[in-house]
C-alpha cells in the first residue's frame, strides 16, 4: 500500500499526511483489538459506537476543561465501560442470547446515556488531555505508541500465557472446553469486558486527537473494527486471533482511505472502500478454507483407498 501510494500519491505519505493519518489508524487498530477478542468467541459486538462516543464525552464534559478532573472522568469511563461489558458478557456469554442482538440492544442504551452526559452538544477537552492523546514522543504520535502498547499486551497475553490459551481453546470448540472442565461461560464474557475497555481507550484518545468531538465519534468506527478483525486472519466463528496482524490492517485500511482521498475519491466513499475491504476478507479467507476443505476430503478418500488395497 505505501508503495503504491509513493507511485500513484506522494501526498498521501507525506510527513503532513501521516502525521494527519496515523492517530486515527492507531484508534482503528485499538477498536479493531477489542473486536478481536469477541470474534475469537464466535460474537460480534455492535455496542462498539457506543462505548466509544460514550467515553467520548464523559472525558470532555466531565472534566468541564479542567485538567483537575480529568483523571476523576477518566475513571468514571473505565467504571461505565465495565459496566457495560459485564451486561453484554451475561446477556450473550451465560443468559445464550444473540449476540447482535444484545449488543445492538446495548448500544442503544449507551447512546441514551451520552445525550443524558451531553445533550448532543459537542465540547473541547482539557489541554492535559490534549497534549497526551495529540502529543508526540521521539517524533512518533502518542496515540500510535498506546496502540502498539496495548498490541504487545493483548498478544503477551494471548500467546503466552495459560488464560490466554484457554481463551483461544473456548473459542475454537466451545463444547470440547467444557468437556475439558474449562469456564466457558466466563472466558466468554469477559471478552466483552476487555472489549469494551479497548473502545474506552479509544474514545478517551479521540477526545483529545480530535478538537471538539461529537457525540457520535464511534458511528465510524465500526465496520472498519470488523473489517480488520477480518483482513488479519481472525476466523469469524471463533478461534486464534492474530493481534499483531489486525493492528497491521487497522494501517493498511488507514492508508488505503487516505490513497483514496488523494486520487480524488470523495469522503462520502470511504464506508464503501472499507465494506469492500472485509468483502475481500471474507472471500479469502472462505477460499483458503474450502481449498483445505478439499484437501482433507482428498486426503481420506486416498488413505481410505489405501485401506482396501
Amino acid at each position: 500500500m505505501v508503495a503504491v501510494c509513493a507511485i500513484f500519491a506522494p501526498s498521501a505519505i507525506s510527513a503532513g499526511g501521516l502525521a494527519g493519518s496515523l492517530p486515527f489508524a492507531a484508534i482503528i487498530a485499538i477498536v479493531g483489538l477489542g473486536q478481536m477478542l469477541v470474534v475469537q468467541q464466535g460474537g460480534f459486538d455492535l455496542s462498539l459506537a457506543g462505548g466509544v462516543s460514550l467515553a467520548v464525552v464523559i472525558t470532555t464534559h466531565m472534566s468541564g476543561g479542567d485538567d483537575a478532573q480529568l483523571l476523576g472522568s477518566i475513571a468514571f469511563a473505565f467504571g461505565c465501560a465495565v459496566v457495560a461489558g459485564v451486561v453484554n458478557g451475561v446477556l450473550v456469554g451465560v443468559l445464550r442470547l444473540n449476540a447482535i442482538v444484545a449488543t445492538i440492544g446495548m448500544n442503544a442504551l449507551l447512546y441514551g446515556a451520552v445525550f443524558a452526559v451531553s445533550g448532543g452538544v459537542p465540547r473541547i477537552t482539557t489541554p492535559l488531555m490534549s497534549q497526551i492523546a495529540a502529543g508526540k514522543t521521539l517524533g512518533i504520535p502518542n496515540s500510535v505508541l498506546f496502540a502498539l502498547g496495548i498490541m504487545l499486551l493483548v498478544s503477551f497475553v494471548l500467546k503466552k500465557t495459560v488464560i490466554g490459551r484457554r481463551f483461544e481453546a473456548i473459542g475454537a470448540n466451545p463444547a470440547a472446553a467444557h468437556a475439558a472442565g474449562l469456564k466457558v461461560q466466563l472466558y466468554q464474557a469477559m471478552a466483552y469486558v476487555f472489549a469494551q475497555l479497548h473502545y474506552c481507550v479509544a474514545g478517551i484518545l479521540i477526545s483529545g486527537i480530535t478538537r471538539e468531538p461529537t457525540a457520535f465519534q464511534g458511528d465510524s468506527l465500526l465496520l472498519p473494527s470488523v473489517a480488520v478483525v477480518v483482513l488479519a486472519g481472525t476466523s469469524l466463528l471463533g478461534g486464534r486471533g492474530f493481534p499483531i496482524s489486525t493492528v497491521i490492517a487497522a494501517f493498511f485500511l488507514n492508508q488505503l482511505s487516505q490513497f483514496a482521498l488523494a486520487v480524488g475519491v470523495p469522503f462520502s466513499a470511504q464506508t464503501i472502500i472499507q465494506a469492500l475491504a472485509l468483502v475481500f476478507g471474507i472471500g479469502v479467507y472462505s477460499l483458503r478454507w474450502k481449498q483445505a476443505a478439499t484437501k482433507r476430503a482428498l486426503k481420506s478418500k486416498t488413505e481410505e483407498t489405501d485401506n482396501e488395497v
